[in-house]
């Protein structure tokens, strides 16, 4: 991973960002997008792809990425927001906006996926780049335990949803609650116009 973002540092592209998100494929709460940005080349080990981490080693790495990092911000977009633009325009905005809060400026953001938001620094999107960078790892990680976090705490107002243990994503329990029930004002109702046959056909994790 450092040797990848090295190839940036090398070509003058000391304050490296990385952006990613977590909360793609949720029924329910927000997408929560991190920007973190390292000016060196740093060590910290057991950084990877979040999601090839356990919850205790992403709970680990947490502070120790918030510490060590030049500069970290992270977003979070509301459900209705999902709604409004889309979970893709969502997220991208969500990591815009991370950049944006940064208290020191980028000369380079490496971003997950194939897709890049407006910006005047340069940025490069990175195809599965939160098991390439190190710095999208960071940046993987700071989202993802930020949104579990959140997650966790709506599940104590909303604890029929299973949410402390499926965070919200399309799981048998969560889908039969939402039958059972309905949906909460944490749904993304936009996400919910074929859970109906899901049910039927099984289509759930």
């Amino acid at each position: 991973m450092l040797t990848f973002d090295s190839k940036y540092r090398e070509k003058g592209f000391v304050n490296l960002c990385g952006c990613d998100e977590a909360g793609r494929g949720p029924l329910a709460g927000p997408v929560v997008a991190a920007a973190v940005l390292f000016s060196a080349n740093k060590n910290i080990v057991g950084v990877n792809d979040s999601k090839k981490l356990t919850e205790k080693m992403r709970e680990k790495l947490f502070p120790e990425i918030k510490e060590q990092a030049d500069a970290y911000a992270y977003k979070v977009i509301s459900p209705n927001r999902i709604d409004e633009i889309n979970i893709l325009q969502a997220s991208l905005e969500g990591m815009r906006l991370s950049v944006n809060e940064l208290n020191i400026l980028p000369n380079m953001i490496l971003i997950d996926g194939n897709k890049t938001f407006h910006s005047t620094i340069q940025r490069e999107a990175i195809v599965k780049g939160d098991s390439k960078s190190f710095v999208i790892a960071c940046a993987s990680i700071i989202a993802k335990v930020t949104r579990d976090n959140i997650m966790m705490e709506l599940a104590k107002e909303h604890p029929a949803y299973g949410w402390d243990h499926n965070k919200g994503y399309p799981t048998k329990d969560h889908i039969r609650a939402v039958l059972k029930y309905g949906p909460t004002k944490y749904h993304r109702k936009s996400f919910l116009k074929n859970i109906t046959k899901w049910e039927q056909d099984g289509l759930y994790k």
